[in-house]
């Protein structure tokens, strides 16, 4: 095999890459320039820097999802930072292949031949392209990152004396630049950007502002003094307002924000104990147009749910019936947290009956059972037990019927949690009350010798 052989051509240092899949010889200013490796275009930039970049550093901070081939170790499939060549004329991350002779291997690990040389040659034209090609990526997006940053500074400025549709622009384009760019949420937080945006929002607040306000605010880190001034009756005022005549994506942005503001410890439940609030909520869960907003909608829900002065209010306005009848067209992630949010309100009398008035109810959480995930089948079943409890005659046989009988006993003889089983067995029992054995073991689907 060609070993590796560095040479000098008029001045330009040229090298062959045997091994990297064409034997192509490689200027190193050419192959940069002309994007032979995915270079950004301009020359070699690196050699301009004032400071020595650390290739290490470089590597580490860039995190690129593709890098040319031949910058990769082949025992590492890592960037090399210190390539040196073997006699075969394949080319190593040195501390790679040292360890590869340490461990007793005296063969190229690529083409597992014999070494007739183990001594390794630096690779300098390597690291040098290398070396360009990251020190150009690097300086690209520290300069992507410092323009975003300045931009950023201009806009917030721009907030303090800006009004009307100059006001709404500077919101819109920092709208993008934060959803874009996590520098640029670091520096509206570091520049009292939060607090400036958020004194934004208050009661004379168009709906074109607070949209684009509360846009930006839902995709930065709030500290707690930041939610405790956003939790002012006048600011959720208006988000509730928006959440109830804004856009799809306004009310979307409005439901994240106050789910948000309730993971504050000094959230008070009166902040959500809105009958408005919670009209709108069940409206955006209930749009079939806008589907993208179903599970921010019940997140916020089930989030409500867990402050018991606000579940009352939440039955009142018809949630319960609401929830079920969209139960069997909600997707697996959507349809756990509603069957939370029913099981919940079955805690309370008011759900209860609302649960057992509704048609539906007994049905489709028959057909819930053993399909989704163990949490739905226990929330399920535990919505069963509350209404057939409630009213065992009655309800015990629409139950059966809707062949909750078989679905327990698969539940029993199944491999899920022991408090299910057991919670599956009372029920069966509560069932099995209105029957004689003969008619209940063939609603079960099941012979008396099985059984």
């Amino acid at each position: 095999m060609p070993m590796f052989q560095p040479s000098k051509t008029d001045g330009v240092v040229v090298a062959a890459f045997d091994g990297s899949g064409d034997g192509q010889v490689l200027d190193l200013d050419t192959a940069v320039k002309d994007g032979v490796l995915g270079g950004v275009g301009g020359g070699v930039i690196g050699a301009a820097v004032g400071e020595k970049l650390d290739l290490k550093k470089m590597i580490e901070e860039l995190d690129l999802p593709e890098i040319p081939s031949v910058f990769i170790c082949p025992i590492s499939l890592e960037p090399m930072q210190d390539p040196v060549t073997l006699c075969t004329g394949q080319t190593y991350e040195r501390s790679n292949i040292l360890k590869w002779f340490n461990l007793g291997h005296y063969t190229c690990p690529t083409t597992m031949q014999e070494l007739w040389d183990d001594s390794v040659t630096p690779n300098r034209t390597l690291y040098h392209l290398i070396y360009t090609w990251f020190s150009q990526k690097y300086l690209l997006m520290k300069k992507r990152s410092e323009d975003v940053q300045g931009r950023v500074s201009e806009l917030l400025q721009t907030l303090k004396k800006a009004k009307g549709q100059a006001r709404i622009q500077a919101l819109k384009e920092l709208k993008q630049v934060v959803a874009a760019r996590a520098t640029a949420m670091k520096t509206v937080v570091d520049e009292g950007g939060v607090s400036l945006i958020s004194s934004l929002l208050g009661p004379f607040t168009s709906h074109a502002v607070g949209s684009e306000a509360i846009a930006v605010l839902v995709n930065l880190e709030l500290d707690s003094e930041s939610k405790t001034n956003l939790m002012q009756p006048t600011k959720i005022s208006l988000m509730v307002d928006m959440l109830n005549e804004g856009s799809v994506e306004t009310k979307i942005n409005c439901t994240r924000l106050i789910e948000k503001l309730m993971e504050e410890k000094e959230f008070r439940a009166e902040s959500i104990s809105s009958h408005r609030l919670l009209v709108g909520l069940m409206r955006l869960v209930k749009d079939k147009r806008h589907t993208n907003g179903i599970l921010p909608g019940l997140s916020l829900l089930r989030s409500i749910c867990l402050h018991k002065q606000v579940m009352g209010l939440i039955v009142s306005i018809g949630a319960v019936s609401q929830l079920v009848e969209l139960l069997p067209a909600l997707e697996p992630d959507c349809l756990e947290l509603a069957l939370f949010i029913l099981d919940t309100l079955s805690s309370l009398p008011e759900g209860k009956a609302a649960l057992k008035d509704c048609g539906n109810t007994i049905p489709n959480m028959v057909r819930l059972l053993m399909r989704i995930s163990e949490s739905c089948t226990q929330y399920a079943l535990s919505i069963l037990w509350s209404v057939c409890k409630l009213a065992p005659e009655e309800c015990s046989s629409v139950a059966v019927e809707a062949g909750l009988a078989a679905k327990l006993l698969l539940v029993i003889q199944s491999g899920c949690n022991p408090v299910l089983k057991q919670k599956s067995s009372e029920l069966l029992k509560l069932c099995s009350l209105n029957y004689t054995d003969t008619i209940f073991i063939s609603k079960c689907k099941l012979t008396r010798t099985i059984l």
